[in-house]
């Protein structure tokens, strides 16, 4: 990736000016820098700038901005799915996806806790529709919308079961998992049984073979496309929801998180940090496909 000097970008009525402190780095990045994902519906514009997610403070305000104001500290994903162009040290973002940073946070986990924590929440509480005594299954549940999957299903109540290697088993028992599954040993489908929901960010066979871990009428999730026609197909056999879903930028889904966070009940695990001059870098440690927690760049 190049770093250029640009204009500082200026704001429409309904958005702020971020001063950015730090940036979270997620797999669609990844993605769309290779060409992928969002690269179709951006690369008509230049420079390209990656990156949909922010912690840092309000500069500027636009004239219709009500509930932000200069100099408070701000989190959120950015026009996603759209043009978040967060990998900058300032961003124009609607006031409308961000919410005030919980003051017991630092920047770099704010700047965690955005589109990762969105996904999941969105997913669990509005897709899900998860209930207390309900059985859950997370798969990478060690990884960026995995452990947050996991604190978020226990909030609302659920047996939460996750899928991640023993060398991340520690890691869950901190998280408050109810049964961690090795799937480099086992085959998660030959132990599980009358699963409620499934959430998939893996795809691939992964979401095919979750189907028999499924009771009739549970509901099986893909942020990641999973839920193709041989899936969708043998789920309506079987009784069961399948979905695939996509995350959208949402302050009020930000509030929802900063209320979590601030009194504890949600921690971002941030597991390496990059300054913005190692861009590539924390790239390369997503591409691993090992990552615990989340990468963040401080800016």
């Amino acid at each position: 990736m190049i770093q250029q000097e640009t204009d500082k970008p200026s704001v429409g009525e309904n958005e702020v000016l971020v001063k950015v402190q730090a940036i979270g780095i997620n797999p669609v990045d990844i993605k769309t820098r290779s060409g992928k994902a969002f690269y179709g519906a951006l690369k008509n514009e230049q420079p390209i700038i990656l990156g949909w997610d922010i912690s840092g403070e309000v500069v500027e305000a636009g004239k219709a901005v009500s509930r932000l104001k200069v100099g408070d500290a701000v989190f959120g994903m950015v026009n996603f799915p759209g043009n978040g162009k967060a990998y900058a040290q300032y961003v124009a973002a609607p006031e409308a996806h961000l919410a005030k940073k919980p003051g017991n946070i630092t920047h770099p986990e704010a700047a965690a806790a955005t589109l990762a924590a969105l996904t999941a929440w969105q997913v669990l509480h509005h897709q899900a529709n998860v209930q207390s005594g309900q059985r859950v299954l997370i798969h990478a549940a060690a990884g960026g919308v995995g452990h947050f999957a996991v604190q978020l299903a226990k909030h609302l109540g659920a047996y939460v079961i996750g899928t991640a290697s023993e060398s991340n088993a520690s890691f869950l028992r901190e998280l408050e998992v109810d049964e961690h599954i090795d799937y480099q040993r086992m085959n998660f489908e030959e132990v599980l049984r009358d699963v409620d929901v499934v959430l998939d960010p893996v795809g691939g066979e992964t979401t095919l073979r979750s189907l028999n871990t499924l009771k009739p009428g549970g509901k099986i999730i893909s942020i990641v496309g999973g839920v193709k026609e041989e899936v969708q197909a043998e789920a309506e056999k079987r009784g069961i929801q399948a979905a695939n879903y996509l995350v959208h930028s949402s302050g009020e889904d930000m509030e929802t998180l900063a209320q979590l966070l601030q009194e504890g009940k949600l921690k971002a695990h941030v597991s390496t940090r990059f300054a913005f001059h190692e861009i590539d870098a924390a790239h390369r440690q997503i591409e691993t496909g090992r990552t615990r927690g989340k990468v963040v760049v401080n800016v």
